[in-house]
């Protein structure tokens, strides 16, 4: 038997019930076969060809808000512990936010967009940079990393965080700007969209979020060995997503008292604080990603590409 078609044999029932507890009457995964046969199994291959005998192995999985990153990235971490029998942590760079007392004063001290979680600067960089750190020491033991409630726009308990008792052989490291690169300064000049225009006129937001991807992030991402980039077509498309996205965790969510739920309009305009980057990296993250993945309108990977 053809190793992709045993490696589909043994973790299709897993990766279909988690498919499965994804969905919704209204928004149904369609060719999950061929997202499995075709793309996330050869990719996991991949992966295990590039293991690292002395260190773990980091995988940036970066994609515009809504493209399908924690999706993807749970079914490769289900092949890769089901039939290579790896040890796999997934973390998103979401869960490294500042705190929201953090990120007000932030917001005072630099400028007042800085309030909102996303853009570069509203991490907690020097956090992710000891955890890979930490992780490659051969004398690692274990680790607690934050863990991040949307819900409240804050981190969570510390009796919730993440803990790491053992070094994983794979870290798979998701976020939407992982591994973006700065623009000039004479890119940031223009505005692309209302947002900009009106709240950041002197370029003051823009400016110091560029200089955190200049500077601590670019650090940071060199630590990452490889990154695979989920690319659609346009924002509009990722805007559409996030909307749909959002709708599903409503449909999803048990305890819905204390859910903040975001409609069209403060889904538009969140996103609006993301947007530069997203677009820059529509052109540039093709260049530099080890393997680009490219998502069609109906959601669905459309082609892969392996450099």
């Amino acid at each position: 038997m053809h190793p992709i078609d045993a490696c589909y044999k043994k973790v299709k029932n897993d990766c279909f019930k988690f498919i499965n507890f994804q969905e919704t009457k209204l928004n149904k995964f369609k060719n999950k076969n061929k997202m499995l046969k075709s793309y996330l199994i050869p990719l996991s291959f991949w992966i295990k060809k590039k293991l690292k005998k002395k260190s773990p192995l980091i995988i940036g999985l970066s994609g515009g808000q809504g493209a399908g990153k924690t999706t993807i990235a749970s079914i490769i971490s289900l092949i890769l512990r089901k039939y290579f029998k790896l040890k796999v942590f997934k973390i998103s760079i979401d869960d490294f936010y500042k705190t929201r007392k953090d990120r007000k004063k932030l917001s005072i001290a630099k400028h007042p967009l800085l309030i909102t979680r996303g853009v570069p600067g509203t991490h907690d960089y020097k956090i992710i940079y000891e955890f890979f750190k930490k992780i490659k020491n051969k004398k690692f033991d274990k680790l607690k990393l934050p863990k991040f409630d949307k819900s409240k726009d804050d981190r969570c308990h510390k009796k919730l965080w993440y803990k790491i008792n053992s070094r994983p052989d794979v870290i798979i490291f998701e976020g939407w700007c992982v591994g973006a690169k700065a623009q000039k300064n004479s890119e940031l000049v223009r505005s692309i969209n209302s947002l900009e225009k009106t709240e950041d006129p002197d370029l003051v937001w823009r400016n110091y979020v560029n200089i955190q991807l200049k500077t601590h992030y670019k650090n940071l991402f060199k630590q990452i060995n490889e990154i695979i980039y989920l690319r659609a077509n346009n924002f509009k498309m990722l805007q559409k997503w996030r909307i749909k996205q959002e709708k599903t965790l409503w449909i999803k969510s048990k305890n819905k008292r204390n859910l903040r739920i975001m409609n069209r309009g403060d889904i538009i305009n969140f996103m609006q604080t993301y947007q530069r980057i997203t677009q820059s990296m529509f052109k540039d993250a093709p260049k530099y990603a080890s393997i680009v993945m490219k998502l069609n309108s109906n959601h669905q990977i459309n082609s892969i590409k392996f450099r």
